[in-house]
């Protein structure tokens, strides 16, 4: 490229930069950003908020709190700021702002709905059960403080509503998971896994599969293990069984959890008789 080239592709962005500066200059929102006038700057950022405009919201209300800090007014501009980036479906700027403003102002008039929506966040940033369940869980733990903190809210329908749903998600993540260990054929993790989640979920509806699902792990994982370890692992499988059938006598899965419990005891009799 020669100099006259150079010159002249210098002097086309010197003219698109002042171009740029001069509409900035003539737009009525950048004059908002740098007045000095806050009362202006306060107007404005609550026509923006009522508009949904909340991207333009909230560098004014940054301003204001940063200006304002310490004075009675910023406790709402807080507010007001972090239901702005849950406006802009920022959940979790959102989460973090709410929590920040109960932090500064836990006996705030605001307290309870800011403490709901820490929560609500997080349930909005909860992902279908086949995905990492951190939000979900932090949505639970979350719900579950809002309740205890606010027992006689209206909220807390609604908040024990929610927990329903979130904790079917987390009841799912967990079944898949021990059901992945059953198909991979790693008996012993599915087995383990299906009892925790028992443990963790004891009101689940799936219990009667669960429990059944649990015989038949212990049972094929006797199957693969070596000798001297299967009377043991054949008797958890019939162990299992006994307290399915106390729960479940007419159970759809019946028959094949006792075709389990005489094979197993068939099995044990067979290696008791060799080893004699």
């Amino acid at each position: 490229m020669n100099n006259n080239k150079i010159s002249r592709f210098c002097s086309q962005c010197l003219i698109v930069l002042l171009s740029v500066l001069a509409l900035q200059s003539c737009d009525p929102y950048q004059k908002i950003l740098k007045s000095d006038d806050y009362d202006l700057k306060l107007e404005k950022a609550k026509e923006f908020y009522n508009k949904e405009q909340f991207d333009k919201a909230v560098p004014l209300l940054e301003e204001l709190i940063a200006i304002q800090k310490g004075t009675k007014n910023v406790e709402k501009y807080y507010y007001y700021h972090a239901f702005c980036h849950y406006g802009m479906k920022d959940y979790i700027l959102a989460a973090y702002y709410f929590g920040n403003f109960l932090d500064y102002y836990p006996k705030s008039v605001y307290a309870e709905h800011a403490q709901y929506m820490v929560a609500y966040c997080y349930y909005k940033m909860s992902p279908k059960p086949s995905l990492e369940q951190t939000y979900t869980e932090k949505a639970v733990e979350s719900f579950q403080l809002f309740v205890n903190t606010y027992p006689y809210s209206d909220r807390v329908e609604k908040c024990n509503e929610l927990m329903d749903n979130l904790r079917t998600k987390l009841e799912q993540k967990a079944f898949d998971a021990a059901q992945l260990y059953y198909n991979l054929r790693t008996y012993q993790a599915s087995a383990t896994s299906f009892k925790n989640m028992l443990l963790k979920f004891p009101d689940t509806d799936r219990k009667e599969e669960i429990m059944f699902l649990i015989i038949k792990s212990y049972y094929l994982f006797a199957q693969q293990s070596i000798s001297t370890k299967q009377v043991e692992r054949y008797n958890q499988a019939m162990s299992q069984y006994i307290e399915f059938v106390d729960q479940y006598p007419e159970s759809e899965y019946i028959r094949e959890a006792e075709k389990i419990y005489s094979n197993s005891l068939k099995a044990i009799t067979k290696i008791e008789t060799a080893e004699q």
